[in-house]
């Protein structure tokens, strides 16, 4: 697979797909330092390269994280969250962080829940105006 800018190339498609994800802690507890923050995106890198994906941009504050996701059209975004939510919150709890492990709630990590939204491109309404103008024969 090659990346081009970006537009990328498979096998058999070009794609620019962007998913804006958005994970939230249990009971939206203040979990999160500067220093988890940074393990979480290394932690989301490694897995976004499993997928043949790329994290693009990720932040975070106290009880949440947001996640700016370039991926093939073969990943289906559930999988890769259920992967990124499982191994992020395996390996943060690993480490032992006092700030993490006082607030958790059973060993759980993340509410089960989360927001995705695919962005990037152009806008729906311009997208709906150049199909509508397309030449169709008679």
């Amino acid at each position: 697979m090659q990346v081009n800018d970006e537009i990328r190339t498979g096998r058999s498609c070009v794609f620019n797909l962007h998913a804006h994800l958005v994970f939230v802690t249990k009971y939206r507890r203040d979990v999160f330092s500067d220093r988890v923050l940074n393990d979480l995106e290394d932690i989301f890198k490694s897995v976004c390269s499993d997928f043949e994906a790329e994290l693009i941009e990720f932040n975070g504050e106290h009880d949440h994280v947001h996640l700016l996701i370039n991926y093939p059209p073969k990943v289906a975004i559930s999988n890769l969250v259920n992967s990124l939510k499982g191994v992020s919150s395996r390996l943060i709890r690993k480490k032992n962080y006092p700030e993490v492990q006082k607030k958790l709630w059973e060993n759980t990590l993340w509410s089960p829940s989360y927001f995705a939204g695919s962005c990037g491109g152009a806008p729906l309404s311009i997208i709906k105006q150049y199909i509508e103008q397309q030449q169709r024969p008679h």
